[in-house]
This record gives C-alpha cells, sequence and structure tokens, in this order.
C-alpha cells in the first residue's frame, strides 16, 4: 500500500483508515504532540521542566519531542533519572538514559532509593508487590527532587494505554479521588510540582514506532518485577475492545476530558503536608512513610 504523499507506507492508523510512510507518521506524532500542549497549555515560553527519564521507549521519546519543540519556543530542560536499585535491570535502562542526555545536550540529576530511602527494591520483602513500593517510591522521589530543583513542571511519559488503563481502574476501584486527577495536568497542592503529560493523546505502540522509525535508541529491558495482574487485566480488556472498535481508547479519553472539569470542581479539596517528611499527602503520614515504617517493622 501506497501512503497519500505516493511513498510505501510503513503503517496503517485503523482510527483514521490512513496508511502512512516513514515521513507522514512521524509528522504526524510530532502535530498530535503539539497539539495536545497547545490544546491544555503544558509548556509555556520560559518554563523550566524536569523529564523523569527511565531510559524506556515513552519517556525517551518525550525528550527527544521536548528538545526539538525548544526550537519552536525557549524553555528550559532537564531529565531527573531514578535508581530504584534492581540488580541485572535498572543498570543498563541508567546508562541509555543518561546516553540520551549526552546525545542532546540535556543536564540530569541521578537519585536512588538507597541514597534517599536506606534501601533498594531488591532489598524489601513486601506485604504488596514490589510495583506498589517502587510507584510510590518515584513519585515520591521525583516530585521532591523537582521541586527542590526548582523545577516548575515535571514531564511524564505516560501514553494513551497508561491513561485509559489509569480512568478505568480508579473507577472500578471507587477512587474518585485519584479518578479526577488523571488529566494531561495536574497540579494539587503547596510542595506538589505540576505534572504534565504530552504524551497521552499518543499509543503505546505509536511510540514506539516513532522511536524506531526517528532511530531513537531506547532500552528494551523488561522490569524483572513487572506483574500487575489488574492492570494487565484492564489493558487486555481495552486491547480486545480496541481490536473490535479502533477508537475506543480515544473515545474513552475523549469522555474523560470533558468529565474532568466537573470532577476537579466537585473533588477539590484541602490537602495536607506529612507529619514526617513534609510531602504532599491526604493523611497524616504520605504514602512513602506508611510504607518505610511497614518494612522497618518487618
Amino acid at each position: 500500500m501506497r501512503c497519500r504523499c505516493g511513498r510505501k507506507a510503513v503503517y496503517y492508523r485503523r482510527q483514521s483508515g490512513q496508511y502512512l510512510c516513514e515521513q507522514c507518521f512521524s509528522k504526524s506524532i510530532d502535530r498530535k504532540f503539539r497539539a495536545t500542549i497547545r490544546k491544555h497549555s503544558l509548556v509555556n515560553k520560559g518554563d523550566n521542566i524536569a523529564v523523569g527519564l527511565s531510559g524506556g521507549k515513552d519517556s525517551t521519546v518525550l525528550l527527544h519531542l521536548l528538545h526539538n519543540l525548544q526550537e519552536r519556543r525557549p524553555f528550559k530542560l532537564a531529565a531527573i533519572i531514578i535508581d530504584e536499585g534492581i540488580k541485572g535491570y535498572r543498570s543498563k535502562t541508567i546508562k541509555r538514559a543518561v546516553e540520551t542526555c549526552n546525545t542532546l545536550g540535556i543536564r540530569y540529576h541521578i537519585f536512588s532509593f538507597e541514597e534517599e530511602f536506606n534501601i533498594t527494591l531488591d532489598e524489601i520483602e513486601p506485604e504488596l508487590t514490589h510495583c506498589s513500593y517502587c510507584g510510590v517510591f518515584r513519585r515520591y522521589l521525583l516530585n521532591k527532587k523537582s521541586r527542590e530543583l526548582n523545577f516548575q513542571k515535571l514531564a511524564v511519559g505516560l501514553n494513551l494505554d497508561d491513561e485509559v488503563q489509569s480512568i478505568l481502574m480508579n473507577l472500578l476501584r471507587g477512587d474518585l479521588f485519584r479518578f479526577g486527577r488523571t488529566g494531561p495536568y495536574y497540579t494539587e497542592k503547596p510542595h506538589f510540582v505540576p505534572r504534565i503529560k504530552p504524551l497521552r493523546e499518543i499509543s503505546e505502540k505509536e511510540i514506539m514506532l516513532y522511536a524506531v522509525v526517528n532511530q531513537i535508541p531506547v532500552d528494551h529491558s523488561v522490569c524483572p518485577y513487572a506483574s500487575e495482574a489488574f492492570r494487565g487485566d484492564i489493558r487486555n480488556f481495552l486491547d480486545y475492545m480496541e481490536s473490535k472498535r479502533p477508537t475506543t481508547k480515544y473515545s474513552l479519553l475523549r469522555s474523560y476530558d470533558r468529565l474532568l472539569p466537573v470532577l476537579q470542581k466537585e473533588l477539590t479539596r484541602d490537602t495536607p503536608v506529612c507529619e514526617r517528611c513534609g510531602e504532599p499527602c491526604v493523611d497524616r503520614l504520605c504514602k512513602t512513610c506508611k510504607m518505610l515504617e511497614e518494612i522497618r517493622k518487618s
């Protein structure tokens, strides 16, 4: 098949019925990325933005796209890399992340669980899954270090698949507070660095193809602890529905975004800071401090 420009097509976009060549596909991702940023005012002139960089496809493509955007509007950009302490895995992804930053000329900062919490992920004997601890600790550290380094925004590489999975998961759990904060731009309270999600309208598959087409080196290692059964069930359900109805994920995201202003208005509440560490939380102690307390007791 041929792209409408006449070149050989490399991708068929089922949602629109388009056959796209490498060049037209890449341009379409660039346009979608910039459109998301314009629509939600995610990046403004003079911003100081940190990217949570893992070395995987999503955060690496995000860093490249933001770096390219700097040609159009001046803003500061850096990367924050978190070392969770996973032997045989994290050293490879950190190496790739550092190589990406050096190639693009972007400064980076590396922080570790061991330095911050005096424990690595490998050393935790969890009551919950390792993923539960890792997610909480990573978010805590990214927010804390972004604030300490005076970044105005924290860009995270969550894609369309990640977003719609989280929307359904929070709805099915009955967690309306989390359900109301799965938006493109989230700022909650003092001490909280606003998070932006410029990739939330681009599918995981298209991000991977963008990396291949543009020869962006990414690490393909799979975390040995990656096994969240509930998210896997939701992912399989959404993938099945998408195979039957190709606009399912986009439709779900658009519907959620229309509801978001109402949700945020209804669910707005004053949120304290943790009595122990001073980070944002919803109870007396933040989730990180609660988990660290559990670990010390075990």
